[in-house]
């Protein structure tokens, strides 16, 4: 895959942690690579590698997470079949039969799919949606029903079972805020 890449950072105020994300986008198709550090509910590293193929629908996101606990990393390797159908460390997982995206918790890269799918950082429309949902630092996955509505100027007001953000996306469908959430990180410019 060969195209536009970014590079993202998020203060994540909903783990308490920061999360680089090394985006790569080709025609509709989009790969990245993420490293988040947390510390709510306790401290925690995730490392991750997600693919798409034509109309950003996920194909494959491969997970890596360690916690102070001392036990060791666990591992997720979740993928969706050409039929709809997923797999989580090769056992089926009927619960997001038929959904298109995964959604990593606590990371903003995975807004990007089903945004830049409908266009919605750029032209009106709602979308109820199914994802497979993963719960970070434990990796365990489950369906969970979401919506997300376009409300112009590159806002989209999601929500899922009580939770509600509108969030802000840039041109290229990466989240620039999302309260409650997180936020892009600038960094600080050095002075020559």
């Amino acid at each position: 895959m060969s195209g536009r890449q970014r590079v993202v950072t998020w203060r994540v105020t909903g783990s308490g942690g920061f999360e680089t994300a090394w985006a790569e986008f080709s025609g509709t198709a989009l790969r990245a690579r993420g490293r988040a550090v947390g510390t709510d509910p306790a401290p925690y590293w995730i490392a991750y590698e997600l693919e798409t193929g034509e109309g950003y629908v996920t194909r494959r996101l491969a997970v890596t997470a360690e916690t102070a606990d001392g036990q060791a990393p666990r591992t997720l390797d979740l993928r969706r079949g050409e039929d709809g159908q997923w797999t989580a460390n090769g056992r089926p997982l009927p619960g997001p039969a038929g959904a298109e995206d995964c959604d990593l918790g606590l990371c903003p890269l995975t807004n990007t799919m089903p945004v830049l799918r409908y266009g919605l950082h750029r032209k009106a429309g709602r979308h109820d949606l199914l994802m497979a949902w993963v719960s970070v630092p434990d990796l365990t996955v489950e369906a969970s029903p979401q919506t997300y509505e376009s409300v112009g100027d590159g806002r989209v007001v999601f929500s899922s079972g009580d939770f509600r953000s509108e969030i802000v996306f840039d041109g290229d469908g990466l989240v620039v805020s999302y309260p409650r959430m997180a936020f892009r990180h600038e960094g600080r410019r050095r002075r020559a």
